[in-house]
């Protein structure tokens, strides 16, 4: 480090999925430019393999359990306050709430909060707490409905103080990571000659996997032989939505795919993609989807409307047949808006997108 050096200060509450690619996101934002980042995580053991996946400058682990993040966290404020220390940080970025705390106590730096679900501001003592803070606090949504949700909580705010940067990705490394079809379909042992419905996602109601399994049931009857919906994921209604697929006659032609280590690999198993949250803050599986070049359905509210508006196919939240129309439709290869779709990723969420959108904002120009 020379005198010379000005650093960014990445704070995490830890580095489980998505949050680890989130560091990489917005330590890519900085690629080019004379700054260093430095991320930490406050929770989480030391590993190789998540300093490579942060793409920062260095990487710190405070190693704290889950209790000594909660409440005050004098201990982590402590441990920040001598990081910032250490060397030049000319602002800090934080995810989450927990983080933007800690941020927002242990320095007295410019400090972009970024917000990842609805909700966040919800409770009144986090409207006080960031409000002491206004002055020098950027609020970020990874969706324009992320934005809206603590927009209308923070009313007093200057909108150019809450603001969108999407979530995004590296095309160019997710797609060398994804394997053919036929490699992925034999790592999943799914057969090479079916036409096979994708979803990815938490077993759990937000997820809504019930209205994609009841869509793909109305559907069925018009859709090629041997079809299947493959469902990638595990969660507290495995069980239940089993039983639904057994009382609608699909204990074969559902396949519950369990958890899978680096999911995004094995996208080209899948014929179409179909996500069914109820209300998705962004939904990063999207992205993940179009670069495996997939027509995809997603329901029309939150931010998956944002991320599929340009060539998706929208249905009403838990509109099970108007899914099936959509599925019928693209299994007969009509209304496929691929190329659409891979317009949109690399104009709207791709790394270099969002460094153009990060460095236009008028809160980051005024520390530059």
């Amino acid at each position: 480090m020379t005198a010379s050096e000005q650093w960014v200060l990445q704070i995490c509450h830890g580095y489980d999925s998505p949050f680890l690619d989130c560091a990489r996101q917005y330590a890519a934002l900085f690629t080019g430019t004379p700054y260093k980042v430095c991320t930490v995580y406050l929770t989480g053991t030391p590993s190789d393999e998540v300093r490579h996946g942060s793409a920062s400058d260095e990487v710190l682990f405070l190693s704290f359990d889950s209790k000594a993040v909660r409440g005050l966290k004098l201990a982590a404020v402590r441990k920040i306050r001598r990081i910032v220390r250490s060397r030049d940080f000319v602002f800090g970025i934080a995810h989450r709430s927990k983080p933007t705390y800690v941020a927002l106590l242990g320095t007295s730096l410019p400090v972009i909060s970024v917000h990842h679900a609805f909700g966040d501001y919800d409770r009144l003592s986090r409207r006080l707490f960031i409000n002491r803070f206004r002055t020098r606090l950027l609020l970020l949504g990874v969706s324009d409905a992320v934005r809206d949700d603590i927009r209308a909580r923070l009313p007093s705010w200057p909108n150019n103080h809450i603001q969108t940067l999407y979530n995004r990705i590296d095309i160019a490394a997710v797609q060398a990571d994804q394997v053919d079809s036929s490699s992925a379909r034999a790592y999943l042992g799914l057969p090479a000659d079916a036409w096979i419905v994708g979803n990815v996602g938490r077993l759990h109601r937000d997820k809504d996997q019930a209205t994609l399994i009841r869509g793909f049931a109305q559907a069925l009857p018009e859709l090629p032989p041997d079809s299947l919906l493959a469902i990638m994921g595990s969660g507290p209604l495995e069980s239940s939505l089993k039983a639904l697929a057994a009382d609608l006659g699909l204990a074969e032609q559902v396949r519950f795919l369990g958890q899978i280590d680096h999911g995004r690999r094995y996208f080209r198993a899948f014929d179409v993609f179909a996500l069914t949250s109820d209300h998705e803050p962004f939904g990063m599986v999207l992205l993940e989807a179009m670069a495996a070049e997939l027509p995809v359905v997603c329901t029309d509210c939150g931010g998956g409307r944002e991320v599929v508006a340009q060539g998706g196919q929208l249905f009403p939240m838990g509109d099970f047949r108007s899914l099936a129309g959509f599925l019928v439709e693209l299994s007969a290869g009509a209304d496929d808006k691929t190329a659409a779709l891979q317009h949109a990723l690399a104009t709207r969420f791709s790394d270099a997108s969002a460094r153009r959108s990060f460095w236009a904002l008028s809160f980051v120009q005024s520390f530059r």
